[in-house]
């Protein structure tokens, strides 16, 4: 049924995810507080509830996103397990539904007929209103994930899927509650844990495409916004990733909160995690630059055509430093063909490799430089 006369019809609810997330909220919103004062909550129980909403954020962050949805790195076939029963306990579907949707918001991201939860469409939509509605271009289609349907736990996960989360919200809640002598605080804390999951998990597919800045590019929604950072375990920082999505960093600055990141690089250690994917240092200063030039660039033609002599200055600055930059792009791109090329016919010796090394190191030292006096020749113009 259409919502005004004329428009077209709204599409059909579908009822099992409209009753999922409106039991759960009803249940966090007025249960779970009676329970606590009525009965109180106790250490064991926040314990529990702590380690089962980071082991299911982190399986979605780590294991469904970067792993299997980017393949940003590999992965023991024990972590992904433990991703496997901690993503299935997050009630965010199966890794092959949910990893086929997000491969189509990269895909098609902004697109309103495409994209599954295109902000363009408005923050419910692409909050959860996505889900509530039988809409076109949030059907699973799974063509976009052959490397994924090799994988049998994967293909187990996605045959009994119903099951197995009933079984890991339900049995896991509930086998630590009898551990910790009480079974109704901890299955109502995993309400709880279930509806912030949910919303923080939704936050990035909403407000990481409204709120924040956009440091490498304006060609899609997506923002850096390090508040939401905090909350999705280092998912914030979303203009990076749209921009470098094979990257297994989102925070890609060391100080930048981004957990999921840490933990990936931490199980490197005993050998739980290999092959991590990242973007080299040129590659993003080169973003970082091109965005730089296209903002002075727009402030000056804003400006008066005359604008006096010392417009003048700063337009001459901009010309020299774009030829500059022009520059250090073509003189990267020889030097990693030389290098490239060397590698294949492993004919260098170490000496010559070390010394072109240093060469493409010089060089992003020399774009670090220059993105600093563009910001400076920003400010002056601000």
């Amino acid at each position: 049924m259409s919502a005004f006369p004329g428009s077209p019809p709204r599409p059909p609810l579908i009822w099992t995810n409209a009753l999922m997330f409106a039991l759960t909220l009803a249940v966090a919103a007025i249960s779970v507080p009676w329970y606590g004062l009525a009965h109180g909550y106790s250490t064991a129980d926040w314990v529990v509830f702590t380690l089962f909403l980071v082991g299911t954020g982190m399986a979605i962050t780590a294991g469904y996103h970067r792993l299997w949805a980017h393949r940003t790195y590999e992965a023991h076939w024990l972590l992904r397990l433990v991703y496997l029963i901690f993503g299935t306990m997050a009630l965010q579907n199966s890794v092959f539904v949910w990893c086929s949707g997000h491969r189509n918001h990269h895909l098609h991201v902004d697109d309103e007929e495409r994209d599954p939860y295109s902000a363009r469409r408005g923050f419910w939509f692409s909050h959860i209103g996505w889900m509530l509605r039988d809409h076109p271009s949030g059907r699973p289609e799974l063509s976009n994930i052959p490397d994924l349907k090799k994988d049998p736990l994967l293909a187990f996960q996605h045959r009994h899927y119903v099951p197995l989360a009933l079984t890991a919200n339900f049995g896991l809640t509930l086998a630590a509650g009898f551990l910790i002598h009480d079974p109704w605080g901890t299955l109502f804390l995993g309400v709880l844990r279930l509806v912030w999951s949910h919303h923080v998990t939704f936050f990035i597919n909403s407000l990481a495409h409204m709120w924040g800045s956009r440091p490498y590019t304006e060609d899609n929604s997506a923002r850096d916004n390090g508040v939401i950072a905090v909350i999705t375990y280092g998912e914030g920082y979303h203009n990076f990733h749209h921009s470098f999505a094979h990257d297994y960093r989102n925070g890609v600055r060391w100080w930048q909160w981004d957990p999921t990141k840490w933990l990936i690089a931490a199980l490197q250690l005993p050998g739980l995690t290999r092959r991590l994917k990242r973007t080299p240092v040129f590659q993003i200063q080169r973003a970082l630059l091109a965005m730089q030039f296209h903002r002075v660039q727009a402030r000056l033609e804003r400006l008066s055509p005359g604008g006096g002599s010392q417009l003048e200055v700063l337009r001459a600055r901009l010309a020299h430093e774009y030829d500059s930059f022009l520059a250090a792009l073509a003189e990267w791109a020889r030097v990693k063909e030389q290098w490239l090329g060397e590698k294949k016919r492993a004919m260098r010796e170490q000496w010559e490799q070390v010394d072109l090394q240093r060469s493409l190191r010089d060089i992003e030292r020399r774009l670090g430089r220059q993105l600093r006096r563009m910001r400076l020749l920003q400010a002056q113009l601000a």
